[in-house]
């Protein structure tokens, strides 16, 4: 057993509440699940006595940690665990919520199913844990752990663990405790960080980190690295554009945005790899066991102390070495005496020139390509310098240190974004300097004010009299003194011209009236008064006239009124409704939609005769030209067969005269001959003709020919009437020459 493990589990299982503190990488999990199983084992606890244990942890990732390690340990037990965390399936953890012993979760999933799920019931629970318990109770949880607090059983074993313990009487007196054991296992070790761990700093500049962290990854490539930053969208960006970059080695981005499913395949993917870069924010830096992890890279200033043991606590667990570098701007060199005040050996090294190499020109190039690549790199901008604005130790954190626009520069982006947070909050400070500025005048203008009033006032008395003196002096032949206080500028008066005398410009009671006056000049006037002064002009809001060339207003009858009655009554003051006029009024109104709709069916009818007179305009040209066609072809039949023989086109045709008739007796003479039936023949002709005149009846319902398939069948009519005529004339000539 380790340390920690040594003193603490024989205390947890007599039944004390314990605050443990040690190293990272000690083995402070097992610590506390092998009392929880030990004292549920004891009290032979089944699933019909619910939940024993809860144990919180202040993230996903390391509530999943210590349910596989729960499962590897206790898979001999009975005991049913839990694990509840967000992103995953809500109804399906509420279904099972009576069912399990051991609960291991994070505060707002729990804080969640206690607040909407029935079947949660904590009366019979033993043990509490809170694991990272100093980052469970501070301000970002606090909220959430006081409501869970509340809901529990007042009679419980609790039992904290950290690396960093807590030790304000708040947070334990919230908690409850009974007599608490505080348990430090290298309290009074030589450093707080484990031996085996070599930490080192570089002083860099901010728009150089970028090239620094890339020519770092290219000359480590066979090693595991974590590389911590501040923020999000800095590590979304960094990840994305390095796997554009293509290093060498495979990369992974582990950040709270990003799915629940995928930020546990990261996890369990870093776990396996022997080489790999993780880009991770603060989530990965509590309690996460990622084996033979060489290198801890600090690309941003941590928020304190304790940030920077947990972050450089990935390396360097149990009995493996490692090594950790941060990285800071020269602003933040006071960090490193704040380190060494807590007992953490760090020393300094620099860069080597040569093997610096910058992404600059390869980033601004992707960024040009990529709209979406240069929006995060914008954004991954900003939260950075968000992020350093809400620090709280500003001696560390001076955002006025910062080049912003050479850190736009390394990023990759030619122009610098809007820092629009930072133009609000000072447009803010500078109001509330000017309002401050403005109460002091005030008050220093009123204290002179009550001092010189009564000066003033004999002053001003005195000057009164002096000056009716003076106005019986000046008066010149009837001529009142008032009419020349106002002289007539000359060529040779000066530019500024005195308009009034017999003032005293130290008056104080004088200048007040003034500024009076301009107050009263300068009044805000509301939008309630405006609108009155509107109303008291009559001016018709949101009144559309349209004219007509000549300047005459056109009047839409859809829209406007067109009854005398209707328009009386809307120009009438009178509140209410006037049933009787408004019947009336719709009556009339009725009269001119019903002319207005007649008129509109008129035009369309017009419109459709207009169209078919075109469309008949243009069938007969059709026809026109069609029988152009057929005079042509008619010209061409009767030149071939003036080649082949006499002209026969004077004989008249012998089916007109004689009909079908001849050719249908012919036939029955024929099978006369052949000794066939002709009743049969005659049935079968007569059921023809019907046929035919069936056929002639609905001929209008057969599919419509196309021009060319009309002048085709025309053509073959035609060649076998020729051919008819041909047989035709040359019988005749043989009766002839018979």
């Amino acid at each position: 057993m380790t340390d920690i493990q040594r003193q603490s589990i024989g205390l947890a299982l007599q039944g004390n509440d314990i605050l443990g503190a040690a190293k990272t990488g000690s083995g402070k999990t097992l610590a506390f699940l092998v009392p929880i199983l030990e004292i549920l084992y004891c009290k032979q606890w089944t699933k019909l006595d619910g939940l024993g244990v809860l144990v919180i942890t202040p993230t996903r990732e390391l509530a999943y940690q210590i349910y596989d390690t729960l499962r590897k340990v206790g898979q001999y037990h009975d005991f049913s665990t839990g694990l509840i965390i967000g992103g995953k399936d809500l109804k399906f953890e509420a279904k099972r919520m009576d069912q399990y012993n051991v609960i291991i979760c994070t505060p707002g999933r729990l804080l969640q199913h206690m607040d909407e799920n029935q079947l949660f019931n904590c009366v019979n629970m033993q043990i509490l844990v809170l694991d990272e318990a100093d980052r469970c109770l501070d301000m970002g949880f606090e909220k959430t752990m006081n409501a869970i607090i509340e809901n529990l059983p007042p009679k419980r074993q609790t039992l904290l663990f950290s690396a960093t313990q807590t030790k304000s009487v708040k947070d334990l007196a919230r908690l409850s405790l009974r007599d608490p054991l505080y348990i430090s296992a290298h309290e009074y070790s030589a450093h707080v960080t484990p031996e085996s761990l070599h930490q080192s700093y570089i002083v860099c500049a901010l728009e150089d980190k970028l090239a620094m962290l890339w020519s770092f990854i290219r000359n480590h490539l066979k090693q595991k690295i974590i590389v911590f930053f501040s923020s999000c969208k800095q590590v979304k960006y960094v990840y994305e554009a390095f796997c554009r970059l293509r290093p060498g080695i495979s990369l992974l981005g582990l950040y709270s945005t990003l799915h629940q499913l995928r930020r546990m395949s990261i996890y369990e993917t870093f776990r396996k790899k022997q080489h790999a870069v993780l880009f991770a924010t603060d989530i990965a830096a509590r309690g996460l066991d990622f084996p033979a992890v060489n290198w801890v890279i600090q690309m941003d200033c941590p928020e304190d102390v304790n940030a920077y043991i947990h972050r450089v606590g990935r390396t360097a667990r149990f009995k493996s070495g490692g090594e950790s570098l941060l990285v800071l701007l020269p602003s933040e060199e006071v960090m490193i005496e704040k380190l060494r005040q807590r007992k953490i050996p760090i020393n300094m090294i620099e860069i080597n020139p040569n093997k610096l190499h910058s992404p600059q020109r390869k980033l601004e190039i992707l960024l040009a390509r990529d709209v979406s690549l240069k929006e995060t790199a914008q954004r991954a901008f900003i939260s950075y310098i968000k992020s350093i604005f809400l620090m709280k130790n500003k001696e560390i954190f001076n955002i006025h240190a910062l080049d912003k626009d050479a850190y736009a520069a390394s990023l990759g982006l030619v122009i610098t974004p809007r820092t629009r947070f930072l133009q609000r909050i000072q447009k803010k400070i500078i109001n509330n300097n000017v309002k401050s500025e403005e109460k002091s005048d005030k008050n220093s203008i009123n204290s002179l004010n009550a001092s010189e009033e009564e000066n003033s006032k004999d002053a001003f008395i005195n000057n009164i009299f002096d000056t009716n003196k003076e106005e019986k002096k000046r008066t010149v032949k009837g001529q009142d003194m008032a009419a020349l206080q106002f002289d007539v500028p000359s060529d040779d008066d000066d530019l500024l011209i005195v308009k009034r005398e017999n003032i005293d410009i130290n008056d104080m009671s004088v200048i007040k009236d003034n500024e009076n006056r301009t107050l009263k000049k300068q009044k805000i006037i509301t939008k309630a008064e405006l609108a009155k002064k509107i109303l008291k002009k009559k001016v018709a809001v949101n009144k559309k006239t349209v004219f007509d060339d000549e300047g005459q207003e056109l009047i839409d009858s859809a829209r406007m009124k067109m009854s005398e009655l209707a328009r009386k009554y809307e120009n009438e003051a009178d509140s209410g409704i006037n049933i009787e006029m408004s019947k009336q009024i719709l009556r009339e109104e009725d009269q001119f939609d019903k002319q207005r709709h007649r008129e509109r069916i008129r035009a369309k009818h017009r419109e459709e005769k207009m169209k078919l007179k075109a469309a008949k305009k243009m069938k007969v040209n059709l026809n026109d030209k069609e029988e152009a066609e057929e005079d042509i072809d008619n010209n061409v039949i009767s030149e071939a067969e003036s080649s082949e023989g006499p002209d026969m086109s004077w004989l008249p045709d012998p089916d007109k005269i004689y009909g079908k008739q001849r050719d249908i007796d012919e036939e029955k003479n024929d099978n006369k001959f052949k000794g066939e039936d002709t009743e049969t023949e005659d049935k079968e002709s007569e059921e023809n003709e019907g046929s035919d005149e069936e056929n002639i009846v609905h001929r209008p319902f057969k599919r419509k020919l196309t021009k060319k398939q009309h002048r085709k069948t025309q053509k073959r009519q035609k060649m076998s009437d020729n051919t008819n005529l041909q047989i035709d004339e040359e019988l005749a000539l043989q009766l002839l020459h018979n």
